[in-house]
């Protein structure tokens, strides 16, 4: 009966865990994502704001990615849509980032934060995917140079943004219906997620190499 008994519960511990698994891997992903991107992203705003100093004393500083008239961090980070709000861009990316990186290291703890909050925090990482957005369109159609350190904090971006955006979905926290909910839900758990994300960082690829492309590879 011991034994019987014994082997009745490993069982029971062993489904439940598969459960819990199941029902947390959605989100676990999603978590772990939002980490690895936000690091990246880190990274390069460091990197960016390291370039923003030098350039600060001396705007014809010679930087590791200034590679010629058109691969230049350095003619990006000199005009005044790096500088928007009177300082470098990049020190945003090191206000923003360790706070994302924080929310992503406390979803994998299981932590379980109240709907405003995630609310919040879509909201305004929204505002930040639309900044890097027009960012990229200023360097793109305005500077005209490439910044592959700038690119890098705009995939990131969108990598985030998804993330969160797929969590506050699952968790029935987006401000729609529940047919729309349920149709949204849908779509990502069929993994269209993916697919749009994709579809994103395809098109920035493609425009960089169509404009860049001999500069990159000549």
């Amino acid at each position: 009966m011991s034994e019987i008994s014994m082997s009745e519960i490993s069982m029971s511990e062993i489904s439940m865990s598969e459960n819990t698994v199941k029902e947390r891997a959605p989100h676990f992903k999603a978590f772990v994502t939002m980490l690895v991107s936000s690091l990246l992203s880190l990274t390069a705003s460091l990197v960016l704001s390291i370039d923003a100093i030098k350039l600060a004393k001396d705007p014809n500083a010679s930087l590791s990615c200034n590679v010629n008239a058109v691969i230049s961090c350095g003619k990006v980070g000199v005009s005044w849509q790096s500088n928007l709000l009177g300082f470098p861009n990049a020190f945003l990316g090191l206000i923003c980032e360790p706070v994302v990186i924080t929310v992503a290291m406390a979803g994998l703890s299981r932590v379980k934060f109240p709907k405003w909050f995630t609310r919040a925090a879509l909201t305004v990482y929204f505002a930040g995917l639309l900044f890097a957005f027009w960012l990229f369109s200023q360097s793109y159609f305005v500077i005209k140079a490439f910044c592959p350190w700038c690119l890098l904090v705009t995939i990131s971006t969108v990598t985030v943004f998804a993330s969160m955006f797929r969590i506050n979905a699952l968790e029935g926290n987006l401000p729609i219906s529940e047919r729309a909910s349920e149709f949204v839900n849908r779509k990502l758990l069929g993994g269209w997620d993916s697919v749009v994300v994709t579809f994103i960082y395809s098109v920035l690829i493609l425009l960089v190499i169509f404009k860049y492309g001999s500069s990159l590879f000549g």
